[in-house]
């Protein structure tokens, strides 16, 4: 594949993700903000479905072209910046993995009892408290890795 298309690629999968690592805090910020629970419903399927498309979408571009690069330049497996950028992109995927995700997935499941406008658990809370911590250091990792393979 032409080197530009991939660098192109890749740097439309970082938009893609990082785009939705920003804004996905915000919608749920000022949803929860409303207290409301057809709002807050509506926000956490929006929230799933963008992270699918978005997050998800942009982690498989940023994987494919960044790995397809490497075949041609493996030297950049043994420079410092290349490697913390690495980690901490992948760090960023393990917390969404191992904390977001199930987090999004229970709050989702418990978002379609209250969509109607039913009373919103307090267990709701308490996980989007874990969430938005998570969530924060989940965004700011991706940010680093930006930051170190723009000014490699």
């Amino acid at each position: 594949m032409n080197p530009v298309t991939l660098e192109f690629l890749h740097v439309l999968g970082a938009c893609l993700f990082v785009g939705n690592n920003v804004v996905t805090p915000f919608w749920r910020f000022f949803a929860e903000r409303t207290r409301d629970p057809r709002v807050i419903a509506y926000s956490q399927r929006l929230i799933t479905l963008t992270d699918i498309v978005f997050t998800g979408g942009g982690i498989a571009l940023l994987m494919l072209s960044g790995h397809i690069q490497l075949a041609d330049r493996p030297e950049l497996w043994g420079e410092g910046w290349f490697l913390w950028a690495y980690g901490a992109f992948v760090l960023s995927g393990v917390i969404w993995l191992a904390v977001l995700l199930p987090i999004q997935i229970s709050q989702a499941r418990m978002a379609r009892g209250f969509a109607d406008g039913g009373e919103i658990p307090s267990r709701y809370w308490r996980l989007s408290f874990i969430w938005s911590v998570a969530g924060s250091a989940a965004s700011v990792l991706p940010l680093v890795s930006l930051y170190l393979m723009v000014v490699k």
